[in-house]
């Protein structure tokens, strides 16, 4: 449960005394903030009228005759449906947290460590390299929210203000400012931003298991799943030993690291369970004989969803208003982040390349060790941030940096850097972690976002790669005259080849005080991957690795390893086999695959063990002929899923830290496969019990056991009970007013019902859980999915996790939860006549 879901427990109490008191008072009070969707809407700063039509979802299709209408109208819808939410963001990303929410300390370690990393300061940057038309569709985005958010009490913008204003002096929202959008960009890369915490585990097993070979054991190389990466050497279109580092002696400032960043609240998504899958297949295997386009993101579930359906039409599309297009967005950005216009369609997934390093620095005072071959040391950058609290005392903060990046270690306690243990403490300093990432250098995705909006064409989707510095995301797109491809963008570092104390190839923290690990610039952009029209046929990218170990340029070692890409493949391959053309039904049959690869790898081994007797070998017997799907009613996949859980429990816990327990994601597939195949590895023998050496099969038969018992308790002890539904349930909670310790009337108000689930980590229907809390509880999953027909635009479907409501009174507040559980979706008209004919409300914006 996110930290910031405890924010307001005293609050919420407060609202629901209230609420109890006088039932008029809470239809009032929640009904209040609800826009009007029909009829004439009065906006000022229009150029002219604009027409917005919603479908039977509330979905809103505008119509304007230019392009600062456009964005303002967008501007203006985002702030009926959803301005708490764009407003809670906003603070969020400027470290302004404690400001909305008030004196409570989850909230001001968040401001304290986004200070530091200083998202708004890099954002404020960026406005004067964007090109001239992206600050003027910003500029109008923000009248157009402004023009909603002015004439308005906080209490009819959203009722958290109502909840919040209880206890908490609120002043009047401030005016939207573009700038507040651009630091919405640092949040979604902040979230995507690949290996960091990967890189930080390799050095924290390093001081419990004190063996380099041991902890290189816990994270093996891709190509150790046998799975395919995204292009073959054929498919691309070609552009022009153990360490000495002393990673215990460094393991106080890494793990003062770790909890200072891990005091960011997730806004987009966050862990190993966040990815996405896309592909598309060409014409020549569709039934409509153009490409189909599916996408899914596999992003943090809430409410509301993190997605805002649009479609975004100038009247005549021209040189002066050139936008068709309809697709996701994100509430607080203009555009439209992931869809289709009338030529060209594209999906994302998160490509994983390593674009942060942290550096193990050497400081003293106020300088840091640059070169300690020369004992070089060189004065940081020293400024003070100001965190104002509402209802509480201002607090002054020093951020500190390197040429590396910010100091991160000391964020939260200032004693968390530590002594140098060695001789040479005096001399060289103390130990501090640094963080170097791409996104804190100025760059100009938001000039990306609409160069994606107007692609046309591969050589289009080339150019808007080339300005999609962060986060790293794969494209795949297709074309209506035919065409397919992908093109990997992003900003990515070039890392030298060092004969030194660490390895230099990003996968562990660097010495930053020896100038051979810094970063040696950035990849060309006409370097990076990118295939157009492969011979398969189709392209698959779900995380997986872009390139083979042994291409250029280098993108990171630490991917997904590619179970999910591979049953797509495969799913693909048996449908073309047969001859049967793809449809938009087929594809998404395909998003809801929930066979999964664990299965394939454990039920041999999990099937041949003797357990001791009927009672506890009655879970075991439901794998005989279990078919290895994680269907939400089966009784099989309820089991397997508990002996997972339990398998890594009893293997793992004992040699690891707590904050790197097996989250049991495809990573820990591919170890317990190799593990498997040694009964003997001293990773099977439990640490806590004495004079006794455990090996595979004694932990494999405990597994089993323990797993019947413990589901004897939590569902029943009846294996027929027993579906995997009901442990792996989806809790979709509010960010402020949703978590335990809320009152359950708030609580149960703002959160959607717990819905069963299907599905799980490395399967195609990507509904995460982490096995190393303990919990099945679905924990990331598919945000939405679509499919694009480019034969029939307006065939395509699609489909959010809730609604494009953020007012929980709203019916549109989670009126999607059903189908998007059971894997149904939404038709997506797209064509004036199609979506005229879907119309359920028309507005007309007038200046």
């Amino acid at each position: 449960m996110s930290r910031l879901r405890r924010l307001v427990v005293g609050i919420a109490v407060v609202v629901a005394l209230a609420l109890v008191a006088t039932t008029v008072f809470g239809v009032v009070t929640v009904r209040r903030p609800l826009p009007t969707w029909d009829g004439e809407l009065s906006v000022p700063g229009l150029e002219g009228e604009v027409e917005v039509v919603r479908d039977a979802q509330g979905v809103p299709h505008v119509y304007a005759g230019s392009a600062h209408d456009l964005f303002a109208a967008q501007g203006y819808l985002h702030a009926q449906d959803r301005f708490f939410e764009m407003d809670y963001r906003r603070h969020v990303t400027a470290g302004r947290l404690a400001e909305l929410v008030g004196d409570v300390p989850e909230a001001i370690e968040a401001d304290m460590v986004i200070r530091t990393l200083g998202w708004r300061r890099v954002a404020e940057q960026e406005w004067h390299l964007l090109a001239p038309e992206t600050r003027a569709y910003l500029q109008a985005y923000a009248e157009g929210v402004n023009a909603y958010v002015d004439s308005r009490d906080p209490e009819e913008l959203a009722l958290e203000y109502t909840v919040l204003g209880l206890t908490v002096d609120l002043a009047e929202p401030e005016p939207w400012d573009p700038i507040d959008s651009l630091a919405w960009l640092k949040a979604m890369a902040w979230d995507m931003r690949s290996n960091y915490q990967v890189e930080l585990e390799r050095a924290l097993a390093y001081s419990t298991l004190e063996d380099v070979a041991l902890v290189e054991e816990l994270f093996p190389p891709y190509s150790d799943a046998g799975n395919e990466p995204i292009l073959a050497n054929a498919d691309r279109t070609d552009a022009a030993a153990g360490p000495e580092y002393a990673a215990p002696a460094v393991g106080g400032a890494l793990d003062a690291a770790r909890r200072a960043l891990d005091a960011v609240p997730v806004l987009v998504g966050r862990g190993e369970g966040t990815g996405s899958n896309s592909w598309v297949v060409s014409g020549e295997h569709t039934a409509s004989g153009a490409p189909i386009l599916a996408n899914d993101p596999h992003l943090t579930l809430g409410a509301p969803s993190i997605w805002s359906q649009v479609g975004l039409h100038c009247a005549t599309v021209d040189d002066s208003c050139p936008f068709d297009v309809a697709g996701f967005s994100f509430a607080g950005f203009p555009g439209v982040v992931i869809g289709h216009n009338d030529r060209l369609a594209w999906g994302l997934t998160n490509m994983y390349a390593d674009v942060t390093d942290f550096f193990v620095e050497r400081v003293r005072d106020d300088t840091w060790l640059a070169d300690r071959s020369a004992e070089r040391w060189e004065p940081m950058d020293v400024r003070t941030e100001t965190i104002r609290v509402a209802g509480g005392r201002p607090i002054d903060i020093e951020v500190r940096s390197t040429a590396h990046g910010p100091i991160v270690s000391g964020v939260l306690d200032l004693d968390d850097v530590v002594d140098s243990p060695t001789e040479a403490g005096t001399a060289f300093g103390e130990y501090a972690v640094s963080l170097g990432w791409t996104a804190l250098e100025p760059g100009r995705t938001a000039d990306a976002v609409f160069a994606m909006n107007l692609a046309q064409d591969a050589d289009d989707v080339r150019a808007a790669a080339e300005l999609f510095e962060v986060p790293n995301q794969n494209i795949v797109f297709a074309t209506t005259d035919g065409h397919i491809g992908y093109q990997a963008p992003g900003r990515v570092p070039i890392r030298a080849d060092v004969d030194g104390p660490v390895p230099s190839d990003g996968t562990w923290p660097r010495p930053g005080w020896d100038p051979r690990y810094d970063w040696q610039g950035y990849v060309d952009p006409d370097d990076m991957p990118r295939a157009l029209d492969p011979a398969s046929g189709y392209v698959v990218a779900a995380n997986q690795a872009v390139l083979s170990p042994e291409s250029e340029p280098f993108l990171g070692r630490d991917f997904d390893y590619g179970y999910r890409a591979e049953r797509i493949r495969t799913l693909l391959d048996e449908q073309i086999a047969t001859g049967r053309p793809f449809t938009v039904a087929d594809m998404n049959r395909i998003q809801n695959d929930e066979w999964s690869p664990f299965a394939e790898v454990l039920l041999p081994v999990l099937l041949e063990v003797d357990v001791p007797n009927d009672y506890d070998a009655a879970g075991q017997e439901l794998l005989a002929d279990w078919d290895g799907r994680m269907d939400a009613d089966s009784h099989a996949a309820a089991y397997f899923a508990a002996v997972w859980r339990n398998l890594l429990k009893d293997t793992f816990w004992d040699d690891l830290p707590e904050s790197m327990r097996p989250s049991g994601n495809s990573r820990w597939l591919v170890v317990m496969q190799h593990l498997l195949e040694r009964p003997e590895d001293p990773l099977w023998d439990d640490r806590s019990t004495l004079n006794v050496l455990e090996s595979r099969d004694e932990i494999l038969t405990q597994a089993l056991v323990s797993a019947r018992r413990d589901l004897t308790v939590e569902l029943s002890k009846e294996p027929e009970d027993w579906s995997w539904g009901a442990l792996h349930t989806l809790e979709l909670a509010h960010p402020v007013l949703g978590g335990e310790d809320v009152p359950g009337l708030v609580r149960d108000y703002v959160n959607p019902r717990a819905v069963p689930m299907g599905g799980g980590s490395s399967i195609v229907n990507a509904t995460g859980w982490d096995a190393g809390s303990g919990s099945f509880a679905v924990r990331t999953g598919p945000s939405m999915r679509m499919v694009v027909d480019l034969g029939d635009l307006d065939a395509s479907t699609w489909v959010t996790v809730t609604g494009v409501s953020g007012h929980p009174a709203s019916r549109h507040y989670s009126d999607q939860l059903e189908a998007w559980a059971s894997g149904t979706t939404f038709a997506w008209p797209f064509s004036r006549e199609a979506v005229g004919e879907a119309a359920r409300t028309r507005a007309t914006l007038v200046p």
